[in-house]
């Protein structure tokens, strides 16, 4: 009986976690739509969640972009299509490559910091103070990262299709000998408005996944990861797993559910 207890300890404790993250993301929404909100921290995260990643952005959706046209360039000409490089690369960064990269890299870059100074502020008790000065801790450290996400995504997921595209015309264009009429007329032909709605959902859901998940995993440093060092590096790097998964999960069910 006790691999059998066992078992049941453990469906029990993921159930617990995952109980408490929804509720986590509640109150997060809920703080979020009650006044008043911290407006600078908002503009400082949107800062430092947004422009502060604006570099990489700007140089990984280059390289997609210019990475999309040699490999859709060469795999367009063996059925003679070269003319759909542009459609082939707008729609490739738009609806999938621009949402999925930019938060991912987000993830990377903003978001484990996230973790590790909410994490830091626990193990340190900074976040009791807080309250014990009679702060809401949600409004004054999860409220501001969940709406800086919420605003930044879009506009780096933006950068990111525009580097992108600019990045496959360079190569296609200027490299490989398809004409700019070619390659942007016959990409606005085939990109449609729902295309770029469909992008913006999910840089916004993903947005929300990040926020909610850094902030979560740094919160509650102490309670599922340990104390001190080890409990922030534990807390920081699950973060970061945890919110790739999940942008990768709710990337196709989204896809699946927008086509």
């Amino acid at each position: 009986m006790d691999p059998i207890s066992q078992i049941g300890a453990f469906t029990l404790s993921r159930l617990y976690r995952m109980g408490v993250m929804g509720l986590f993301l509640f109150k997060s929404f809920l703080y979020g739509f009650i006044p008043p909100v911290k407006v600078g921290r908002v503009i400082k995260q949107i800062h430092f969640i947004g422009l502060q990643s604006t570099l990489v952005i700007f140089l990984t959706g280059s390289f997609s972009g210019m990475v999309l046209g040699f490999q859709g360039y060469y795999s367009l000409s063996r059925f003679g299509s070269e003319a759909f490089l542009g459609p082939m690369v707008g729609l490739s960064l738009i609806k999938e490559l621009g949402p999925v990269i930019s938060a991912l890299m987000v993830t990377g870059r903003a978001g484990s910091a996230i973790a590790a100074e909410i994490g830091i502020m626990r193990i340190t008790e900074q976040i009791d103070a807080l309250e014990l000065m009679g702060l809401n801790s949600f409004r004054y450290l999860v409220v501001p990262n969940l709406i800086a996400a919420i605003i930044s995504m879009p506009l780096l997921t933006a950068i990111f299709d525009v580097c992108g595209i600019a990045g496959g015309y360079l190569i296609g264009g200027k490299l490989l000998g398809v004409g700019a009429g070619t390659y942007f007329g016959e990409m606005a032909s085939y990109v449609e408005m729902s295309d770029v709605m469909e992008g913006i959902y999910k840089s916004l859901s993903f947005g929300i996944i990040i926020a909610w998940v850094c902030c979560y995993k740094g919160y509650y440093t102490t309670i599922f990861t340990g104390f001190g060092a080890e409990g922030v590096s534990k807390a920081t790097t699950q973060a970061v797993v945890l919110s790739s998964v999940l942008i990768l999960v709710w990337d196709y069910f989204m896809t699946s559910a927008l086509f």
